[in-house]
């Protein structure tokens, strides 16, 4: 009953605002903002104005929320740091890289310059060599004996090996020395005695070694123990 009055009222109300409208009466407005469905029940309808109702949180949403905020922080605060960090290593990587190239420059400009101080101090110990080579000419011009051009030879020789012993060559001892591969080599042999064995016995040219780096060997002949026949 209750429903079949409702229904009649709403539709009454219809009716009375279409009869209003049909008499060209002055239209009311209207306030009342309410609704009703096909079965008579109410709906309301939100105003414009009217604002939303804050939601409402629970504590373990509230708690998600700031550990979410707290490593998002954290997290941006780490990327900041490795972000200074890599600045800091590209610019220690390009000091270290002018630095290294500062020192090469510096090396090889030492070198070069002890390079040529060497050939400067080896060229000066080389020109009384040179000196004593002219000396020996002017002589043989003057006195062309034998005697006196071997002697001023063997004075250019002495010079120049005290010149090269001044700049650390050594000549390889060869004549009555084991033979060693190592800084001799074997251009012929003779028969000896076997205590003599392996030894050797004559120098063709001289050899030189600089420190322990060989220049280059000797020329030499090595002595072979004879062999020794039936009756002996």
């Amino acid at each position: 009953m209750g429903w079949f009055y409702k229904k009649k009222m709403n539709e009454q109300e219809l009716n009375s605002e279409e009869i209003l409208d049909e008499t060209g009466a002055e239209e009311i407005p209207v306030t009342d903002k309410r609704r009703f469905d096909a079965d008579g029940e109410k709906i309301n309808v939100k105003s414009k104005d009217e604002k939303p109702k804050p939601e409402i949180k629970s504590a373990k949403e509230t708690e998600l929320e700031n550990k979410l905020k707290a490593e998002t922080e954290r997290r941006e605060a780490a990327e900041a740091k490795l972000v200074g960090v890599q600045a800091k290593f590209e610019e220690m990587k390009t000091s270290l890289e002018r630095e290294t190239a500062q020192v090469r420059q510096r090396l090889t400009k030492t070198l070069e310059e002890r390079a040529k101080q060497g050939q400067f101090n080896f060229l000066t110990v080389l020109l009384p060599v040179l000196d004593n080579l002219n000396l020996a000419i002017d002589a043989s011009e003057k006195d062309s004996s034998f005697e006196h051009l071997l002697s001023g030879v063997k004075g250019t020789a002495r010079s120049f090996e005290k010149a090269l012993i001044s700049v650390g060559v050594e000549p390889v001892e060869s004549i009555g020395a084991d033979f060693n591969p190592e800084f001799h080599e074997a251009v012929d042999m003779l028969e000896v005695d076997p205590e003599q064995d392996g030894r050797v016995t004559a120098e063709y040219s001289r050899g030189y070694k600089l420190g322990e780096r060989l220049l280059r060997p000797a020329r030499v002949q090595v002595g072979k123990a004879r062999a020794q026949s039936a009756g002996e």
